[in-house]
């Protein structure tokens, strides 16, 4: 990737110019292609939507998605989006001021799904779950209403771990946010690019480009979240042996069905023996697997 300052996208204008910077954005870059490349993302000539929040992690996505497109790297239209829900304080004009700096093509929405989240909650239950369905109804509206076949998240490694421990924690199951599904409907991709990236990363991404951060926290409601609780636990775990967070990410990319219990995902039943290869095995010591 090159850095001269003539030679970049205009969402990287006023990047900091220091070796740490450009190895951190070398680094979210190369994850985010290999993790649009390992998931088979791109359908050449396909627009994507890609939500922006206004958080840090949307916010590197967007540069990131842009940077590759203007390299020739990801033969897609892009559309930013971000979907105004009315909630209180939200600065409705920041984004639509930024998106409009930077020369990206954008469609701002606003939809009061806030007034319905406060009428259906109960009082002191959070409304992250009501609120994020509203959300993903109205962005796959506006996916469809534009043309484009895949809704792009800005989720990141972090996130994808997490949900897996709160579906381990409190679903009962085994899974996560895959980097790549279709929606229920089967018209629509939904795409996690950031799959790879750290929070961390992403975190000391927008800082040092000094986006205008947008907190998810406006409603009020966030507070005793399962997910800080997750969080608060694989910090510890990270803080007790750092690097934990990835060697588990990884393991996500490495099951071994039949070694868990699931009897739809391996046919222990129809497991057979083998005789005769125990004949085989001169040393008679088991083999690992």
């Amino acid at each position: 990737m090159l850095d001269d300052s003539d030679d970049i996208h205009p969402l990287f204008a006023g990047a900091p110019d220091s070796v740490s910077f450009r190895k951190l954005r070398k680094r979210i870059v190369r994850q985010t292609r290999e993790a649009i490349e390992d998931f088979g993302m791109i359908e050449r000539g396909a627009r994507w939507l890609v939500c922006l929040s206004g958080g840090k992690d949307s916010y590197t996505l967007l540069a990131v998605l842009h940077e590759l497109q203007w390299r020739g790297l990801l033969p897609v239209d892009i559309l930013a989006c971000n979907l105004d829900q009315g909630q209180p304080g939200f600065p409705a004009t920041v984004l639509p001021e930024f998106l409009k700096a930077k020369g990206v093509p954008h469609r701002i929405e606003y939809q009061d799904t806030y007034s319905i989240v406060v009428d259906k909650v109960p009082a002191g239950r959070t409304y992250c779950a009501l609120c994020s369905r509203l959300r993903r109804g109205n962005l796959y509206r506006i996916a469809r209403e534009e043309g484009c076949s895949a809704v792009v998240l800005g989720h990141h490694r972090d996130d994808i771990l997490e949900t897996f421990f709160m579906n381990l924690f409190h679903g009962a199951r085994l899974a996560t946010m895959p980097p790549k599904l279709v929606n229920e409907e089967g018209d629509l991709f939904v795409y996690r690019p950031l799959a790879y990236v750290a929070e961390e990363d992403c975190e000391k991404f927008a800082r040092d480009m000094s986006y205008p951060i947008i907190p998810c926290d406006l409603c009020g409601s966030q507070d005793g979240l399962q997910r800080q609780q997750v969080k608060g636990i694989l910090d510890q775990w990270e803080k007790n042996a750092p690097g934990r967070r990835q060697k588990m990410f990884r393991a996500l990319m490495n099951t071994r069905p039949s070694h868990l219990l699931d009897p739809n995902l391996f046919d222990f039943a129809g497991l057979t023996r083998d005789p005769d290869k125990s004949k085989e095995k001169a040393d008679g010591i088991p083999q690992l697997r």
